[in-house]
């Protein structure tokens, strides 16, 4: 018989959910979950952290894949900077609204998925890093 599931990891299922959607172009708020959940738990950190980059990075590339499925036109004005900059603008994936067109336009430009996967992470975890120094 498995054991009952415990708070914390109620906790944990809602912050993976939360930094999921917070990554789409839906809003969220997964800043303000894993404050939360470190606060009260601060044992498990380090597991919020990681659970809130795979949720956060996880919705990224949904993102991405979004972006693959738009039909390829004319490079819209507002791409040059990404195209430009490549995988390595991902980086700021992280950033509010900004982060979240960045995902669709990398999926757009068919920038590679490994790495666009890859700098996604790097940034997310960047930002919940800085998040829980906070608490």
């Amino acid at each position: 018989m498995l054991p009952a599931p415990d708070a914390v990891h109620f906790a944990l299922g809602g912050l993976f959910a939360s930094s999921f959607v917070s990554a789409t172009l839906l809003p969220g708020g997964s800043e303000v979950v894993l404050w939360t959940v470190v606060r009260t738990w601060p044992d498990h950190g380090h597991a919020a952290v990681a659970v809130a980059t795979l949720g956060n990075t996880l919705g990224g590339m949904t993102s991405y894949a979004v972006g693959r499925f738009v039909p390829r036109r004319e490079l819209p004005r507002s791409l040059t900077w990404l195209n430009r900059w490549g995988v390595l603008a991902l980086l700021g994936s992280w950033l509010p609204v900004v982060g979240d067109a960045l995902c669709v336009g990398a999926g757009w430009l068919r920038l590679n998925p490994w790495s666009s996967l890859g700098l996604m992470a790097v940034g997310k975890l960047a930002r919940y890093l800085v998040v829980v120094s906070l608490v």
